[in-house]
């Protein structure tokens, strides 16, 4: 089958869109590739999306709100100290590991937080949205481990299920977002630990909603997918121009695209390959019949 290279310009059309696992093995065979990984690649490693039918209703915390308010800061610790719980204990699923080595993949741009690309082997990784095991200060920027903020709040607060909604069961109130959070309600009383070099505000190393990704970070990206043939996007809506930016980038440039996510994204026009479905399961079969 011959795949035709050219994507249309992203106010048209396409001409032709390929819906097949055959069709995304033929776009890649023989072609460098890179891939933009979102919310939908670490479902299968237990920590649900932002906009999936299993993913719970929250109101995500501004940046603005965090850096302003004491309050807001409490509150988002509290959270983050029960959601810690179980998402530091997530593990790369079988997607992750499938990305490891594949012929051509010349590295992985993720929206994701969870670190489980790199855990997973995949380099090069571009962490477009940061990385929640690490925290920084918003004083002095020394970058400490969120596994070691863990039991300073922990020793601070020791009463964990406190903080949970009252008559909730665990796996129920603990609901995890990809950031990391969780479902608490009795947080008022949170003691927020400090900097141990400076006494400054504690931020998760993590961009959060309003505000901007890192520029060195930016342009790795766009370096990435400047370098590559083809873009493959795996298990995102790219709802967020964050993501979505590097995807009318490669269409600018006559580059072919791939999705491969479940449900509708914004960039379905510019796609040459469409493949609804789950990142793992395509991800396996696209190696196992890839040459290498």
């Amino acid at each position: 089958m011959t795949i035709r290279h050219r994507v249309p310009r992203p106010e048209l059309a396409p001409v032709s869109v390929r819906h097949e696992l055959s069709d995304l093995v033929a776009l890649l065979t023989d072609r460098s590739w890179v891939a933009l990984t979102g919310a939908g690649m670490s479902t299968d490693s237990g920590i649900p999306d932002y906009r999936g039918p299993s993913a719970p209703p929250s109101t995500p915390m501004m940046y603005d709100e965090f850096v302003g308010h004491e309050e807001n800061r409490r509150r988002y610790w509290a959270r983050s100290m029960l959601g810690w719980q179980s998402f530091g204990r997530a593990v790369p699923n079988a997607g992750h590991r499938a990305l490891v080595g594949a012929p051509g993949l010349l590295g992985v741009v993720t929206q994701n937080v969870d670190g489980l690309h790199e855990e997973a082997g995949s380099s090069p990784v571009v962490d477009l949205h940061g990385r929640i095991d690490r925290v920084v200060c918003l004083q002095c920027r020394t970058y400490s481990s969120r596994a070691d903020l863990q039991i300073r709040l922990q020793s601070l607060n020791p009463d964990v299920d406190g903080y949970l909604p009252a008559g909730a069961a665990e796996l129920d109130a603990a609901r995890l977002r990809p950031d990391g959070d969780a479902v608490v309600e009795h947080w008022h009383d949170l003691v927020v630990p400090a900097c141990e070099v400076c006494g400054g505000i504690l931020k998760p190393d993590v961009v959060f909603f309003g505000e901007s990704a890192r520029r060195e970070v930016v342009t790795a990206a766009y370096e990435l997918v400047d370098a590559a043939e083809v873009v493959v996007v795996l298990g995102s809506s790219l709802t967020v121009m964050s993501g979505l930016r590097f995807v009318r980038h490669a269409a600018r440039h006559d580059k072919p695209v791939a999705i491969i996510n479940r449900g509708p994204t914004r960039a379905d026009a510019l796609a040459t390959v469409r493949i609804d479905g789950g990142t793992t399961e395509t991800l396996e079969a696209l190696v196992a019949r890839t040459p290498a």
